[in-house]
């Protein structure tokens, strides 16, 4: 995956079909190949991979695929470490507020914008549109802040 980093989505999917295919099919075949019992650990694992298998194998067929989810780890350590401070909303709707601008920030980040800048953004905007207004526009993956960052 680290020659595969700076490639195009296509180019990042025919190395791994050329460098990764062959080592799942062999590892396939492996796991296939076991006698193990079924409620042990080892079996449980293997039983688990095989189950998992088809979704294993769409990391083959699109290059945009992580290998990982090491992007959804990082981006929920912070929700994880704060959940015990958010235990004392006052009320269900300051938690959902919370949950809900925290949405915002990591869908920001995800979208390589600077939340600060974003809802700078937001914050003018909104105040110039009907509530029933169409507001897709205003969507973190549809604003482009220019020069604003």
């Amino acid at each position: 995956e680290k020659q595969a980093k700076n490639l195009t989505s296509q180019a990042r999917q025919q190395l791994r079909k050329q460098q990764a295919e062959p080592i799942l099919n062999e590892f396939y075949d492996w796991l296939n190949s076991q006698h193990v019992l079924p409620k042990g650990a080892l079996g449980k694992a293997i039983s688990y991979t095989l189950n998992q298998w088809p979704k294993l194998l769409t990391y083959l067929e699109d290059g945009d695929i992580s290998i990982d989810n090491n992007v959804t780890e990082r981006d929920i350590r912070p929700f994880t470490t704060g959940r015990k401070n958010w235990m004392f909303s006052t009320s269900v709707g300051g938690a959902k507020a919370s949950a809900n601008l925290y949405s915002l920030v990591m869908t920001c980040r995800a979208n390589d914008l600077n939340p600060y800048y974003y809802f700078r953004h937001l914050f003018t905007e909104l105040p110039k549109r009907a509530p029933l207004d169409d507001m897709t526009d205003l969507l973190p993956w549809n604003v482009d802040l220019g020069e604003a960052e």
